[in-house]
């Protein structure tokens, strides 16, 4: 259970230090555009914010697939 929580507070902690560090380099960023969505457009968005939240989104989804694989990994060797 330790360690579980101890691979969330890292990956919490890795992806936001990632969006300050995205925020703080935008700055000055002049490209910008809007994504299509399935609703509707956002705003007027740098291409760098977009590309680097999308970076980050997957960063946390792949880390918590990984956890979750992980614990179904130990619960079926634990159940032997």
């Amino acid at each position: 259970m330790f360690i579980i929580l101890k691979k969330i507070l890292f990956t919490f902690i890795f992806n936001s230090a990632l969006f300050i560090v995205l925020i703080i380099g935008i700055q000055n960023s002049n490209n910008k555009s809007k994504v299509n969505l399935i609703i509707g457009e956002t705003i007027l968005l740098p291409i760098s914010f977009i590309v680097g939240v999308s970076f980050i989104a997957g960063s946390l989804t792949g880390s918590f697939i990984t956890i979750n694989s992980n614990n179904k990994k130990n619960n079926s060797l634990k159940s032997y």
